[in-house]
């Protein structure tokens, strides 16, 4: 078995007044050789936008890119025309493909923007641009691994053009959840809010744990918690 910790303060930081970014791997001026992603999982940022502020116009190429809303709301749009607002219990997809621009704000006036930034990369080059967005709200998530993403789109899930399914839960006060992994596979853990103990780890805000060569992913929370959780192939 291969666990191996990411702890919250050891992650990158980027500070520009109206962001506040944590970077769970390598990312823009943050450069780690030892912190490239894990298998296809390539961008895990935390970021805190400040009200009326945000990322202008900018292009991406050849990544499938997941933005999960903690609190706030990002306003977005984008060169193939999709466009709307995502707030907490919203997931946003966007498969950038041959090439998008795309903007995303803070459109509030009193209120800071929380999300995670998720890149994953694709399973081919020179996909067509697409966007997409769905509702998969706090009590979709309570107690139980709500499927958000994957391969197929199952279970209303966002497609990804990748061999992986993403994963949201809430955990109540002194829930358990396990999730059994396939042969070949791993799964990274990122805890958004509160405590759990993940594999016998126990693991804060903004900590990610990447497991290897286990044959299940096993959760505990004693006060609650709010985690991401990625399958991957």
């Amino acid at each position: 078995m291969t666990l191996s910790l990411r702890p919250a303060a050891a992650r990158g930081h980027a500070e520009h007044g109206w962001l506040s970014s944590r970077h769970t791997f390598s990312f823009a001026d943050y450069f780690d050789p030892a912190q490239m992603g894990f298998r296809t999982l390539r961008v895990i940022n935390e970021d805190w936008v400040a009200p009326q502020t945000g990322f202008g116009t900018h292009p991406h190429r050849d990544m499938e890119i997941l933005t999960y809303v903690i609190a706030g709301a990002v306003a977005h749009k984008d060169s193939t025309g999709g466009e709307g607002i995502i707030r907490r219990g919203e997931v946003q997809v966007m498969s950038a493909g041959t090439g998008i621009r795309h903007s995303e704000m803070n459109p509030l006036a009193d209120e800071t923007l929380h999300l995670l930034q998720i890149w994953i990369l694709p399973e081919a080059q020179r996909l067509p641009p697409r966007y997409d967005q769905a509702v998969f709200d706090d009590e979709d998530k309570r107690d139980r691994l709500r499927l958000i993403a994957s391969r197929d789109g199952r279970e209303g899930s966002l497609v990804l053009h990748q061999d992986a399914s993403v994963y949201a839960a809430i955990l109540s006060p002194g829930q358990r959840l396990s999730h059994d992994l396939g042969a070949g596979r791993g799964a990274w853990v990122q805890v958004v809010a509160g405590a759990l103990a993940v594999n016998g780890h126990v693991l804060s805000a903004g900590d990610g744990l990447a497991i290897e060569n286990e044959a299940a992913v096993s959760l505990a929370s004693e006060n609650g918690a709010e985690i991401v959780l990625f399958d991957l192939g």
